[in-house]
């Protein structure tokens, strides 16, 4: 997260014009560096790539998002982890392959570390947003139907949005190009700044958010719990949008905090573990500065993949626990192979496609069962 997509320190790119540069040192006495790169980074992107466009194509469309605020966000959630995985792929040239990319220019060196920061911003705020939304439904019932709706979801992720174009527009000033190195690297004047305000966004998005979903997932087990304790899941169920929907949501939650934590953790050590002098290639690799600094490497490479993941695999959290994301990926990618006959003439209510619902739904499910019900009674001979 944040830093740890660089791949190196970012103090040291004004090193790009010493030879030899981080790319062949890393070549040269740690390989398993680029290998984890090169050959770990393109099969998430393949699956997110693949898998997070389905997702956001289920849960944005008409049916899914109908009386469902929290499809909302996890629909935007999809569309924002598609977007880093783009805007990864060229960093990836840069860093793992030597293609220069973003670094040809003023304007793309500025404008691409902006827009490589949004969607890492963005994504654990709209995940605090529906786990928040989730903790309402299910200890808060009497108020949900004001507060999960799906316009206020919308009106949430745009402001969410906004914030984080705010807080990542300061990379503008951050990085600078410079065409005499021809790299792109914060300068010296800023570089106090850059730490300072690196540590700050990285504790507060990376590791304070993380802990307040944990905290809040926390609260609504219990809840759950005590609901289960006091034989009163059936109703509460219900009007909380189903348990397995809950599950799905906390698995999302979970998994965010499983990936962001670690990277977060590893970041603060960035500043404690350092290269040492840059030097010929065999000087450095009995170096024991380096070699520290270059099993560092690797471990941070191990995570950073890890991290990547949380932008790749959401779509099996889904279709794993959610019965009905599964139907509309088996009826979206092959029909006639997987739907049963059940499925396909069965008449599926709106709350089986719902996370978060409002009591107007189940209002219009009890008039329509009272309805069946009475023509049910006058059919009857007396």
């Amino acid at each position: 997260m944040q830093n740890l997509t660089y791949g190196m320190p970012s103090s040291t790119e004004n090193q790009s014009d010493i030879t030899p540069n981080y790319l062949e040192i890393f070549n040269h006495m740690a390989p398993q560096i680029a290998i984890i790169d090169r050959v770990i980074s393109p099969i998430f992107y393949v699956i997110g790539l693949t898998a997070n466009p389905i997702t956001t194509k289920i849960w944005l469309s008409s049916r899914m998002r109908k009386n469902n605020s929290s499809a909302i966000y996890v629909g935007v959630l999809s569309i924002v982890h598609t977007v880093f995985l783009l805007l990864h792929i060229i960093q990836e040239l840069n860093f793992a392959w030597g293609v220069a990319t973003y670094t040809r220019m003023s304007v793309m060196c500025e404008v691409f570390n902006m827009a490589i920061f949004i969607p890492q911003y963005y994504a654990p705020l709209l995940v605090l947003a529906f786990t928040v939304e989730r903790y309402i439904a299910v200890n808060h019932p009497f108020v949900k139907e004001r507060f999960c709706t799906v316009k206020r979801a919308i009106y949430v992720s745009i402001g969410l949005l906004i914030f984080s174009l705010q807080i990542a527009s300061l990379q503008t000033y951050i990085w600078r190009y410079h065409p005499a190195q021809g790299s792109c690297y914060p300068p010296e004047e800023v570089e106090s700044f850059e730490k300072v305000w690196t540590l700050t966004t990285e504790l507060i998005l990376f590791m304070f958010v993380p802990i307040c979903v944990l905290v809040v997932n926390i609260l609504v087990i219990r809840e759950i719990r005590r609901i289960t304790y006091q034989s009163a899941l059936p109703q509460q169920a219900r009007g909380c949008g189903g348990q397995t929907s809950t599950i799905t949501l906390l698995s999302v939650s979970f998994y965010l905090i499983c990936t962001l934590l670690p990277a977060s953790i590893v970041f603060a050590l960035q500043g404690v573990i350092k290269p040492g002098e840059i030097t010929d290639l065999n000087t450095m690799a009995e170096d024991p500065t380096w070699k520290r600094y270059l099993q560092y490497m690797t471990i941070r490479k191990v995570v950073e993949e890890i991290c990547l993941s949380n932008y790749s695999c959401y779509f099996f959290i889904y279709y794993i626990t959610g019965q009905i994301f599964r139907k509309e990926v088996r009826k979206l990618c092959c029909w006639r192979l997987f739907t049963s006959e059940k499925d396909k003439i069965g008449v599926t209510s709106k709350t089986e496609y719902t996370l978060v619902v409002t009591d107007n739904t189940y209002k219009s499910d009890a008039i329509s069962e009272n309805r069946h019900r009475n023509k049910s009674e006058k059919s009857t001979p007396m």
